[in-house]
């Protein structure tokens, strides 16, 4: 898959093209089954499949404060969007200039003027342009202008039923309710794999390292962070993979700790693995990737290290057993 970042970096007279727009935060089961339609048009036709998308996500720069933790970074969303069988994604910076732009500017500038469209694929409840004024009927008004066809896609399937009988879309917004509390096994419904995260490995304090398991903690991290807990999961390094493909350390078992070491009075909340069995890695300023498959337990205060120790050995044990 091709990767823009920009207007400037788009080949003269790409296209044509099939396009759609939106944040793909987590790129979830709706998003796939969206851009698998869109992937169906442009291989049927003999066009280019494209996704345009955003970074910064738009309410980090209107709303910072209230901005919704995002559930992966620019890294994994190219990654698994690519996985879709994208051919080429515009990352388009997402400033106040760009929100200022009309629905007209938006679309002769970006969708037809870089990338050539013949067909634009959106949902029934698309906003773009200044002030969001533009809708679905909008886009339908510029694509006779301008020459390119709209396909509006509806919601695609449901997460978990809710506590009330209520099912919900899938959605960003559903996994990250979901991760706020801890269910990753949920979260992975909606995104149709485990949720990760992704940093790179720093120094700690060693605490694991004296008392038996020798734990990676992560630094510079992308990805929404789930509840504070201990998690099972998968330890994954890119770099040996890209590397040494097939080596037998790329891909690790893992039980994950998220929380603030209330044992030791900790106040720093950390994201920590231990790779289960193994004391012989050396991962520092390593990037690595969790994934998180299974909650075993909250995060707990203990009276003391032996019965710490025995429940970081009941951890790994149920670790295991989630991890088949």
């Amino acid at each position: 898959m091709q990767v823009f970042t920009g207007l400037e970096q788009v080949p003269a007279g790409f296209g044509p093209s099939v396009v759609t727009i939106g944040n793909f935060d987590g790129v979830h089961r709706g998003h796939q089954a969206v851009l698998g339609r869109l992937v169906r048009l442009a291989r049927t036709d003999g066009r280019r499949a494209v996704a345009l998308t955003f970074d910064p996500h738009p309410a980090a720069v209107h709303r910072p404060a209230s901005a919704p933790d995002l559930l992966t970074g620019l890294t994994d969303r190219l990654d698994l969007l690519a996985r879709t069988g994208l051919d080429a994604t515009l990352v388009v910076p997402y400033t106040l200039e760009l929100a200022a732009l009309t629905p007209e500017e938006f679309v002769t500038r970006y969708l037809t003027g870089a990338l050539g469209a013949r067909t634009v694929v959106v949902g029934h409840d698309v906003r773009f342009g200044k002030g969001n004024v533009g809708t679905l009927a909008t886009m339908v008004e510029l694509g006779g202008a301008h020459g390119f066809e709209v396909v509006a896609v509806d919601d695609v399937g449901q997460c978990l039923p809710g506590d009330d009988g209520s099912t919900h879309r899938w959605s960003s917004s559903a996994a990250r309710a979901l991760l706020a509390e801890g269910d990753v096994a949920g979260a992975a419904e909606v995104l149709g794999r485990p949720h990760r995260v992704r940093g790179t490995v720093v120094h700690g304090d060693a605490r694991g390292r004296e008392l038996g398991f020798p734990t990676a903690n992560l630094g510079g991290i992308e990805g929404m962070v789930p509840a504070d807990g201990v998690y099972a999961g998968r330890l994954l390094r890119p770099v040996l993979a890209a590397a040494s493909p097939g080596h037998p350390d790329v891909d690790l078992p893992a039980a994950i700790s998220i929380g603030t070491n209330p044992t030791f009075d900790g106040v720093e909340r950390r994201v920590e693995a231990y790779v289960l069995d193994r004391d012989d890695l050396d991962l520092y300023d390593e990037p690595v990737v969790l994934e998180l498959v299974a909650r075993l337990r909250p995060t707990l205060r203990f009276e003391g290290i032996d019965p710490l120790v025995a429940q970081m050995r009941e951890d790994v044990a149920q670790a295991r057993r989630a991890l088949g």
